[in-house]
């Protein structure tokens, strides 16, 4: 008897995965919630892939021998529920991909860095003429390549979520940016739970394979002390310490194994603390990978960015712009705030996920000359911020709060869209945000 596959969530991951499961051979079935946007619902079709929509019928759904879940679907939806009670196994697509690849992973997470340091990987491996696939968060659906392609290596980026339901899989470079408070309105507002949920990127690792990560992070260095098993360890930091692969000294970047090499710091692509580190990362992951040195210096300083993350605008009325709609937590904010060298008008706020502002409550008093939130419900920015003394704006649209930022601002300043919070109050997705912010800032030139 064919095993029945039934997928919830139409977006990128779930259709990847349902394409993949037909491939395979298994009775596959889609269900989504909402409408299916055009594009997936033609790739369903075209694959005569059973799915409906705007609803979920239970017995199609409850008679699966195994459910993929589409990160963005809660564990306490209701259709979760019966499927748990059930005990009908849920997993991931990243996880169902897996089962199907010989292909090397080099997997990141992190609360902060993981797109930036991503991309910065797969741009290396690309450039060295390794035959690559990117995707997670970003890039295509991991099950569709596994599906479509033959590559030898994939770089993918893992959010909490999807680490939620792998079992199986097995990260051959396990990357871990940092670990803050984030998402926390998923994880029964419990700490640890969210930390449990990033460390098990490194489940399944043997001593063939690597984990690199952020040595001065001390909620990493704590949880590590409770893993017996993981991979070989590349730990990097700003400074050097004992067992450091990669640190700064003198304005170089040295990366110590498993072939030395230095990095004038200067000559990086990306800018700040924050990329100094994903840089870090990255040129660790790619030397892991066999990449030579020199072509990881190249591309280390061609990298041109992440859309949506401290993305220069333009220069309005000697005011500069900048999206940073990436920022959906505090800690993301307090890099993109750091980095500030102008007077700053700050622009955040949106579905709050147990935010503490108090980390970038200094930042604010010595960067800021104006706030504007943005967002449905900002009674939490009024009783944080509101004592500091600043000029500040309550908006409900982006329209509203460039116009409100550009009234604030002189000449020489900054407006800095960085908000702290996830987007779905207002906007479809942060990327919908970043867009909408870059469209009023070019229309007012």
């Amino acid at each position: 008897m064919t095993k029945r596959i039934v997928v919830l969530g139409a977006g990128e991951s779930g259709v990847g995965a349902a394409v993949l499961a037909k491939k395979k051979g298994f009775d596959v079935f889609v269900s989504d919630l909402s409408a299916i946007k055009t594009n997936y619902k033609q790739l369903l079709l075209a694959h005569d892939i059973s799915f409906e929509e705007g609803q979920h019928t239970e017995p199609l759904i409850l008679s699966a021998d195994e459910i993929i879940k589409s990160p963005g679907i809660p564990n306490n939806a209701p259709i979760i529920i019966q499927i748990l009670d059930r005990g009908i196994p849920i997993i991931s697509e990243i996880e169902f991909a897996g089962r199907y690849t010989n292909a090397k992973m080099i997997c990141i997470t992190g609360s902060n860095g993981k797109t930036t340091t991503t991309s910065l990987i797969y741009h290396i491996l690309k450039k060295a003429g390794y035959k690559v696939g990117l995707a997670g968060n970003i890039g295509q659906s991991l099950a569709l390549q596994v599906a479509e392609s033959n590559h030898d290596y994939y770089v993918i980026e893992l959010s909490s979520f999807q680490l939620d339901n792998m079992y199986e899989f097995h990260a051959n470079v396990a990357v871990l940016m940092n670990i803050t408070p984030d998402h926390l309105d998923r994880y029964e507002h419990t700490m640890q739970n969210y930390v449990d949920a990033k460390f098990r990127i490194i489940r399944n690792q043997t001593q063939q394979d690597a984990f690199v990560f952020w040595n001065d992070d001390p909620i990493i260095r704590r949880e590590l002390e409770k893993y017996a098993e993981h991979g070989r360890l590349y730990p990097f930091a700003e400074r050097k310490t004992d067992g450091t692969v990669s640190y700064v000294e003198q304005h170089q970047i040295h990366f110590t194994e498993p072939i030395p090499f230095n990095m004038e710091q200067e000559d990086l692509a990306l800018t700040g603390t924050h990329n100094l580190y994903n840089s870090m990362a990255a040129g660790i992951s790619a030397k892991i990978a066999g990449v030579r040195n020199e072509c990881i210096r190249e591309a280390l300083s061609d990298f041109k960015g992440v859309e949506h993350r401290l993305e220069k605008v333009c220069e309005v009325d000697g005011v500069e712009y900048i999206n940073d709609s990436k920022a959906t937590n505090v800690n993301s904010c307090w890099y993109a705030l750091q980095s500030m060298k102008k007077k700053t008008i700050l622009i955040l706020g949106g579905k709050d996920k147990g935010n503490d502002y108090a980390e970038i409550a200094d930042l604010v008093r010595e960067k800021c000359v104006g706030l504007v939130y943005m967002g449905l419900h900002n009674e939490k920015l009024h009783s944080f911020f509101d004592s500091f003394g600043l000029p500040v704006a309550d908006v409900q649209s982006m329209h509203d709060a460039v116009d409100a930022a550009r009234r604030m601002s002189r000449v020489g300043d900054v407006v800095l869209l960085s908000p702290c919070c996830a987007s779905f109050d207002l906007f479809q997705s942060y990327e919908d945000r970043g867009e909408q912010f870059k469209a009023c800032v070019n229309a007012m030139i």
